[in-house]
């Protein structure tokens, strides 16, 4: 089992950048861990942002922030980022990450994944 946290989130203007990050509580191995980020906007469905391979040999991402977006991982310090650039109105959500070990590849549908954390809040304002 592994407990997720997020942290970095906040309000940024239109253009501007944000790194958010998802930590696992000590104890964890979370090298073992595939992880995606997911967001979920006021009314509307979550939807998958980007993920990263436990070894992050391999990343996916969602074609609304492809080429902003980068997914990275720090397995020794437990830690997953997601470096968001130009940043704009309509990436304002609250993001979540989740974890899942049982699979090689890329996840992108939630329901795969088992530990979540409670999000943060990212505001972007035009």
């Amino acid at each position: 089992q592994v407990q997720l946290a997020e942290s970095g989130g906040g309000l940024v203007q239109a253009g501007e950048s944000l790194r958010i990050s998802c930590e696992a509580a000590s104890g964890s191995t979370f090298s073992r861990y595939g992880v995606g980020w997911f967001r979920q906007a006021p009314g509307k469905e979550r939807e998958f942002v980007a993920g990263i391979t436990r070894s992050a040999d391999a990343t996916k991402y969602a074609d609304s922030v492809k080429g902003r977006f980068t997914v990275s991982r720090d397995n020794i310090k437990d830690r997953v980022y997601l470096q968001m650039n130009s940043l704009k109105p309509e990436d304002t959500a609250v993001y979540s990450c989740a974890a899942d070990r049982r699979w090689a590849f890329v996840v992108t549908q939630a329901e795969e994944y088992e530990f979540w954390g409670h999000g943060t809040q990212v505001s972007v304002s035009s």
